[in-house]
């Protein structure tokens, strides 16, 4: 029998029993979990508050693609490579050369909506069915958009709307009608919210923000201005509308209303466990940028190389670019060039297990600055936004810098650094820090993108979003590609289907190619991709 991801329909009970078990790390051989046939059945009845925090704790971990083996195949492999955070040195890692390996994408696809989306969609059905419960629904509501923005953004047309509804077929939404409904559900969950400022949901369970309700509120509206920016091309008359709403409504501020997803010793950093498979190091983007910068990032961001400064350059920071031949990668590679820095490491190399970062208010800023270029009532000029952008990342816990570095920074003058690399890369752009006041605003948006790549890291699936979206920052062309459809200076644009969607939900599948525009490859644009 197949496994089928969509075909029971009591496939919200099997979810509460996943609830209750503890976080635990998996690898890329999981079995995934088959919803065809629940094991047990519970009843409904016997579901209490603190159950259902739990569940709604497992889909904001699994969600976030907290475990380690999910974490790899959806994002390590792919939008961390895409986004040229890291370069892979492992031989048979195609993906950096724009091969799409199917197991992988799959094996993810199966892990997010086998658990995270899962036991979010439980508990936004039961908090839906049953009265006294549209405190806990709206905040579902707001990490459901969290979870699947991510989604549409890799694919364009995805399971959503019909997820869960226990037919044996279930049709994918376009991402149109996907991010206008995303908009809906913001509007709806912050109407509830409102009523309830200074109170609290899901206390003891939540891992983002422990069930401030305040909190939650600026986390909807920041996300609304996310979202908002990233059809700006695709509708420009909506995403001012949504943009400025946002804003107008209360978004983030300062550091302390950063959204972060604690971490445990049983629920940890996916770099935290991955960083010791030796599989990627430091890019040769990421270097030119640091080191051009003098960032004040570098140090954390990265460590120096096993081997020092191998190119003389003065800095032990070494980057290598992407797109490798296999006969050009290895392990030996791992000393070369620079892995994360400490505190993304394993435990017994000095790693910290820091909160995963959801979104922080050096991003929102910098969402400002953009729409503020645009002529969009942000609350401040372009330049103001954008120098309070770098402030806050530089400021962040994790990083640690004081104002003072952060202000020199932001007024910096020099220019991307020449990397020194094998391969002769040039510097990566010709752009300052200090805002181009008098540039042009496609020049500002170069500095504005650039800056929130920087702000981003290691989110190398929002930094892969933004980068199709804009163009910015120019990355370098890739040293080889496997992939017929993407030449080295091209772009993969989306993921495709996966196969076992094709395998189980067919029709619905080949019905969603006929959403997309265009065929069901790499280099066919997700719908808000205009530029």
């Amino acid at each position: 029998m197949k496994t089928n991801l969509h075909a029971t329909k009591k496939w919200r009970l099997l979810a509460v029993l996943a609830a209750v078990l503890p976080f635990t790390l998996s690898s890329c051989t999981d079995d995934f979990v088959s919803l065809n046939t629940p094991p047990h059945q519970i009843s409904e009845a016997n579901i209490d508050v603190g159950l259902l925090g739990q569940a709604f704790a497992q889909s904001q971990y699994f969600g976030m693609l907290g475990s380690p083996g999910t974490f790899q195949l959806g994002q390590s492999l792919f939008a961390d490579l895409y986004s040229q955070y890291f370069a892979t040195t492992a031989e048979n890692f195609d993906s950096d050369q724009y091969v799409e390996v199917g197991r992988w994408i799959d094996g993810f696809w199966r892990g997010f909506y086998g658990r995270g989306a899962r036991e979010l969609a439980f508990v936004e059905s039961f908090t839906e069915e049953n009265e006294g419960l549209e405190l806990p629904n709206a905040v579902i509501k707001v990490w459901k958009v969290q979870l699947f923005h991510r989604m549409t953004d890799y694919w364009g047309p995805v399971l959503y709307s019909q997820f869960g509804n226990g037919e044996t077929s279930v049709a994918y939404d376009s991402q149109q009608d996907i991010y206008m409904d995303f908009f809906t559900k913001l509007d709806e969950a912050v109407a509830v919210l409102e009523q309830n400022r200074g109170g609290s949901v899901f206390a003891g369970h939540d891992q983002v923000f422990d069930g401030n309700v305040d909190a939650w509120i600026t986390f909807a509206n920041s996300l609304r201005l996310r979202l908002a920016m990233r059809i700006r091309y695709a509708d420009p008359g909506k995403a001012k509308t949504e943009a400025e709403k946002a804003v107008a409504a209360g978004v983030m501020t300062d550091n302390s209303h950063n959204a972060m997803l604690l971490t445990t010793a049983n629920s940890r950093n996916p770099y935290n466990v991955i960083t010791n498979w030796g599989e990627f190091r430091m890019s040769s983007a990421m270097e030119s940028l640091l080191e051009g910068y003098n960032d004040p990032r570098k140090d954390i961001y990265f460590s120096p190389s096993v081997d020092g400064d191998s190119d003389g350059d003065g800095s032990p920071h070494e980057g290598m670019r992407n797109g490798l031949p296999r006969v050009q990668k290895g392990s030996v590679l791992n000393s070369q060039y620079s892995d994360m820095g400490t505190i993304w490491l394993p435990p017994n190399k000095g790693g910290t297990n820091p909160p995963i970062r959801v979104m922080s208010a050096a991003e929102v800023y910098l969402l400002r600055a953009e729409g503020a270029v645009q002529g969009w009532n942000m609350g401040g000029s372009a330049k103001d936004l954008y120098d309070l952008g770098i402030q806050m990342s530089i400021t962040e816990s994790r990083v640690g810098g004081d104002m003072a570095a952060a202000n020199a920074y932001a007024a910096g003058t020099s220019l991307p650094a020449d990397p020194q690399d094998p391969w002769a890369s040039p510097p990566l752009s010709d752009i300052p820090v200090a805002f181009d006041q008098g540039g042009s605003a496609e020049r500002q948006l170069e500095q504005i993108i650039t800056q929130k790549w920087l702000a981003l890291y290691p989110d190398g699936w929002e930094a892969y979003a933004e980068y199709r979206r804009t163009g910015y920052p120019k990355l370098y062309p890739i040293i080889e590609s496997q992939n017929p459809r993407i030449p080295v200076d091209g772009v993969m644009r989306r993921l495709t289907f996966v196969s076992s969607e094709y395998d189980n939900n067919g029709e619905a599948t080949q019905a969603a190619v006929g959403l997309l525009g265009g065929p069901d490859e790499n280099d066919t644009k997700v719908w808000w991709d205009k530029k």
